[in-house]
């Protein structure tokens, strides 16, 4: 199976992909696995405090939750934008997962040219979402992405990445008019039933869901006008439903866009780099092997051949 992870500020996205139902366990070794069901998936909030061990906790607990087991994880990919976090979870899918993570960043194989002054200033996300609508839908395209921040990210006809636009999120600009008025209560943000509010929330929850879905919509009548009316226009992230639906312009909303995007990119580096779906020795792991069985009792694993491999040993950080 295959891990991806897209972390975000505000939230952490989770997905698990296994092979197809059908399709054998074993493949040559020169092959590169391909993983596209996507058997489970999480959202959980970011947390720049949390120690190896907590977020190792909680990777697995959800791993439980979801019946899936730890050892069957043959690689692991992460798309980050919070830097700080970039370590802890290194040591995360070494020391609970037995595998060396495949980070997002420059050097990494997208098979999409960057058009950017600063290539390397593109967050990892956007790359992402750039290299899976233009496998699946084609160019030229723009993704829209609903998160902390909402980015507009085009691809030519070619599959380049041409750049976007970058505008406040809808939570964040709520966040803002909350914090800034005395009288105003924080409200849900959704789709009112009539844009004409007859009461605060009402008329709160109108002015923010139509505000922004015009603040949308203006964004892409422009770049549509650059990019031609043929461009198909992609939404993504958490409110991606919700504000998707809405608009004029956005004629698909794909919720899993970006862990796609993730197992795409997996897939071509790992030939180049067979690391990549190899388990890590770390002394936990090493432990394991020297003993006839694992912590959770069962007989540890080889891992030639995509075979899976028993979890190493979390360790205390005490």
């Amino acid at each position: 199976m295959l891990f991806v992870l897209d972390v975000g500020n505000t939230n952490t996205v989770l997905g698990v992909f296994a092979r197809a139902p059908g399709v054998p366990p074993d493949q040559d070794s020169d092959t590169a696995p391909h993983y596209d069901h996507l058997v489970a998936n999480w959202r959980v909030a970011t947390r720049q405090g949390s120690t190896v061990d907590e977020y190792g906790v909680l990777f697995r607990n959800l791993f439980s939750m979801a019946s899936l087991e730890a050892a069957g994880i043959h690689g692991i990919v992460i798309s980050s934008v919070v830097p700080p976090l970039d370590p802890v979870l290194r040591q995360v899918c070494e020391r609970y997962f037995n595998s060396k993570p495949l980070l997002i960043e420059p050097g990494v194989k997208t098979g999409m040219p960057v058009h950017y002054d600063n290539p390397a200033e593109v967050g990892a996300d956007r790359i992402v979402n750039a290299v899976a609508a233009f496998e699946k839908y084609g160019g030229p395209c723009v993704i829209v992405d609903f998160g902390t921040a909402t980015t507009f990210d085009c691809v030519s006809l070619k599959g380049e990445y041409m750049g976007g636009v970058i505008c406040p999120g809808i939570g964040i600009s709520a966040d803002a008019l909350f914090q800034r008025t005395a009288r105003l209560p924080r409200v849900e943000i959704r789709k009112p039933a009539r844009v004409i509010g007859t009461n605060t929330v009402g008329s709160l929850q109108s002015g923010l869901y139509y505000g922004y879905l015009g603040l949308v919509d203006g964004i892409l009548e422009r770049l549509l006008g650059e990019l031609g009316k043929e461009t198909k226009v992609i939404a993504t992230g958490g409110l991606g439903p919700m504000i998707g639906t809405g608009s004029k312009y956005i004629k698909q909303v794909d919720d899993f866009l970006t862990l796609e995007g993730l197992r795409i990119i997996w897939e071509r580096n790992v030939a180049a780099r067979p690391s990549l779906s190899k388990a890590v020795q770390t002394p936990a792991s090493q432990a394991s092997k020297a003993s006839p069985r694992s912590a959770s009792g069962a007989s540890p694993a080889k891992t030639n051949g995509g075979r899976e491999r028993s979890p190493s040993t979390p360790r205390s950080t005490r």
